[in-house]
């Protein structure tokens, strides 16, 4: 009931009970229509009291709701608050760092090219200095690896022009320089491996247990890799692994071909590799095939004005341990002789291409000797220039390039080796270096140091 209807009722009320009609003093409709108007007023506030109750219900809800929000975040926030503190060492756990550095001394007998005269005698040098930092996640699989890389010299290389030289290592930048930094994942149940970023293609393809790393095997060139493999410098690229069997594996990559990290899809090398790993007589062995393609400009031998052709080869590399402390190794590669990349060249800017290349050879631990820790090897090996090349030229002998290398490490401790390091090359650069035909004979000594 309303509080009108309430009120005239109660004035009807008193009227009927004191039963006297106050026409005298009090005119009765002006008193009811005071009192309509103080209901009136009554009823306005009431109203406005209601929609007042209403909007502060309203904001009520909205705090309330603000509330729980907070109350949401707050738990959140709490739930990683209670969480136990990273570590230090756990920081540290699965870092793995390491620092290097080889220094090189080599002498010739012959230096064919850059400033000397011929026949000269020359000694030089050149260092480098590796820092490596790789970090495992064992939470997702993956890990990550980083290389910076600095170096002073040319050693010997600008002063012997070859088709394949003799100072792997040779690193002329004191500048410490991002060699590597990439991210690689495990997938399929760890069977198949992903890597993206800056990478080292000789890192994954064309590999040798015995001849594959400057700093520990062989210095030259021809011995560290094909030299009939195109491979780019260290660049941005991609590489997949896929382990089929224990005996089987699967490789495939592609990189900048010429390392600029410019228009990457116009300019791309690819490769691939099947791995065979056999365990024959029970002991390591790996037998791998490799498949590639260039499509960086190449210029045609045959034709100057085709100047956009793509490349192509392939190779072998199989490495054979044959007891516990000798391995076996052998490498082959063609690649296509007809045309050239206009960026590889011999030290006086010379172009030139190549066909085939050889090589083969053995590593020898010391434990027979009561030296575990040392290593002897040798090798022998070729380079044929192709006949697209020679016949560019009349002029040109294009002779096959003949490498010996043969050294020996000597452990010193756990941290420091010397090598002993003796090279011959026959036919260098095809004879076809200022009608020099001699021979060139390095001796040459390496000490690495490992922190």
């Amino acid at each position: 009931m309303k509080l009108r209807s309430v009120c005239l009722l109660a004035m009807a009320v008193l009227l009927a009970l004191n039963g006297t009609v106050f026409a005298d003093d009090i005119d009765t409709e002006d008193a009811l229509r005071q009192i309509q108007a103080r209901i009136e007023v009554l009823e306005k506030k009431v109203a406005e009291q209601d929609a007042y109750i209403k909007s502060q219900d309203s904001l009520v809800q909205k705090q309330q709701q603000k509330i729980v929000e907070y109350e949401s975040k707050l738990s959140k926030i709490d739930d990683k608050l209670s969480r136990s503190p990273v570590s230090p060492d756990q920081v540290l756990q699965g870092l793995d760092i390491g620092v290097g550095a080889t220094m090189i001394v080599q002498g010739a007998n012959n230096v064919n090219a850059g400033e000397n005269t011929l026949k000269d005698d020359r000694a030089d040098g050149s260092y480098s200095a590796d820092i490596t930092i790789g970090k495992e996640f064992e939470e997702s699989d993956s890990r990550a690896f980083l290389h910076l890389e600095a170096g002073k010299g040319n050693g010997l290389e600008d002063d012997i022009a070859l088709y394949s030289n003799v100072n792997r290592d040779a690193d002329d930048d004191e500048n410490a320089h991002l060699t590597e930094l990439w991210y690689e994942q495990d997938l399929l149940e760890d069977r198949a491996v992903l890597a993206v970023g800056k990478l080292d293609p000789t890192a994954y393809f064309d590999n040798n247990e015995a001849a594959n790393d400057e700093t520990s095997q062989f210095l030259g060139r021809i011995f560290r890799n094909s030299p009939t493999i195109e491979f780019p410098d260290n660049t941005a690229g991609l590489r997949m692994a896929y382990s089929m069997t224990e005996w089987m594996e699967l490789g495939y990559g592609i990189f900048d071909a010429n390392s600029d990290w410019e228009k990457l899809g116009d300019n791309l090398f690819n490769i691939g590799q099947i791995n065979f790993k056999p365990n024959l007589f029970n002991l390591p062995s790996n037998y791998r095939i490799i498949g590639w393609h260039n499509n960086y400009n190449h210029i045609q031998w045959s034709d100057a004005d085709k100047t956009k052709e793509a490349a192509y080869g392939f190779g072998l590399s199989f490495d054979q341990k044959v007891t516990d402390s000798v391995t076996l190794f052998t490498r082959y590669g063609w690649q296509d002789p007809e045309v050239y990349n206009p960026d590889i060249t011999a030290t006086g800017d010379l172009n030139y291409s190549l066909e085939h290349s050889w090589s083969a050879g053995v590593q020898v631990e010391g434990a027979n000797w009561g030296r575990a820790n040392d290593v002897l090897g040798f090798a022998i090996g070729q380079i044929y220039p192709s006949d697209d090349y020679k016949n560019s030229d009349a002029s040109l002998n294009a002779k096959p390039e003949g490498h010996l290398e043969a050294y020996y490490k000597i452990c010193i401790n756990d941290h420091f080796s010397i090598s002993p390091d003796l090279q011959y090359i026959w036919n260098p650069f095809g004879k076809d270096i200022n009608g020099d035909e001699d021979n060139v004979f390095v001796a040459g000594m390496r000490a690495q140091l490992d922190f």
